[in-house]
């Protein structure tokens, strides 16, 4: 089975002999190219027996190898390549020696023609849900990187990958240090405590959604009313629920985030995605290894189920914790992202959110 539907794809044009159907599956794509070690050349040209030609070789994300510590890879784009080709006589080798191989003929013609079908193909875009065959799929490493659907969506990468690269490991190495001053496995290590801990939300509005999620909870009397003496000394000292947060809901509701009568429980899914992501960065970077990232992905869907019942408190909790952290009352475009995000993970029959058990 084809790992991603770009190597599908790729296999299905090769096997009907049909050129322009191989470039238009890799077309929109990120290629990787390998880094070279040092004292190797800066390009991994090879004779290549199949295409009697020599060749450099490019992988789609689907058939990258398992990680290694000290093999990296590049992204690169048909259109780079095109632009960049080194010899009209080489051929480009994409997947050399698998399965889902295809061999391109890279003559001054040839890439006019990647550039032509490119332009029609467009750049690959954000938003896909995108399924590893060849990944978890099952058990509790995929439930831990369930939780980090939404990023992996929004990237439109593989959802249930721990593997070579997140992006790649320049990438991934860029991301750790402008966005979380991560350089090291130490300070990894401390902001990925903080996330599976939740710090990072804003925590007033934390304590008066999980005082509001308690009080709810609480018995009731005969009436239908808390006894006097059921949390009402918590709920006396607890901050009220921000009136951002009550409009937030209101729109969720409406649009389908929330149920008719639900309310958010807590925004720490938004940490615990994070904290996903931060595994996978961590292990592109070179930062962790594989088996310290199945440990933490586990750990994140134990915490998430201590807070959350369902993929879809979790779901509505992330929602609200990019909404406050990045869209602050606008209704914009983060917030049309947000529900997109969330109606392809809620609703598409492939979603790890509708396909694994919450708890």
């Amino acid at each position: 089975m084809p790992p991603t539907d770009t190597e599908r794809r790729l296999c299905e044009a090769t096997a009907r002999g049909d050129w322009d159907g191989q470039v238009a599956a890799i077309a929109g794509e990120d290629l990787y190219l390998a880094v070279p070690q040092q004292g190797q050349d800066p390009l991994p040209v090879y004779d290549d027996p199949t295409a009697g030609a020599k060749c450099i070789p490019v992988l789609t994300r689907g058939m990258l190898p398992p990680w290694q510590p000290q093999q990296f890879f590049d992204r690169v784009s048909v259109e780079e390549l095109a632009q960049d080709w080194p010899n009209d006589k080489w051929r480009l080798a994409v997947n050399p020696g698998t399965p889902c191989a295809a061999y391109l003929a890279a003559s001054p013609g040839h890439r006019a023609g990647w550039l032509r079908v490119r332009a029609q193909v467009g750049v690959r875009p954000g938003g896909l849900l995108v399924t590893h065959y060849g990944g978890p799929l099952h058990g509790p490493v995929a439930q831990g990187l369930a939780c980090g659907a939404p990023i992996a969506v929004h990237h439109s990468v593989p959802w249930n990958e721990l593997g070579t690269a997140f992006l790649d490991h320049a990438a991934d190495a860029q991301t750790l240090r402008d966005q979380w001053s991560v350089t090291d496995p130490a300070t990894w290590q401390q902001r990925l405590d903080q996330l599976m801990g939740g710090q990072f939300v804003p925590a007033e509005t934390e304590t008066a959604l999980r005082a509001r999620a308690r009080d709810a909870g609480a018995p009731k009397d005969a009436a239908g009313e808390q006894p006097a003496s059921a949390g009402s000394r918590d709920a006396a000292e607890s901050p009220a629920v921000p009136e951002l947060v009550t409009r937030y809901e209101e729109r969720f509701r409406a649009d389908g985030l929330l149920p008719a009568d639900g309310r958010v429980v807590s925004l720490v899914a938004l940490d615990h995605a994070h904290a996903v992501s931060l595994v996978r960065w961590g292990l592109g970077a070179r930062l962790c290894a594989p088996h310290q990232a199945e440990q933490a992905v586990q750990q994140v869907a134990a915490r998430a189920r201590e807070v959350y019942g369902s993929w879809e408190e979790f779901a509505a909790g992330y929602a609200l914790g990019r909404m406050l952290a990045f869209d602050n009352g606008w209704f914009g475009p983060q917030y049309a992202e947000a529900v997109h995000l969330h109606r392809v993970l809620t609703q598409d029959p492939s979603s790890p959110w509708r396909g694994l058990p919450f708890a």
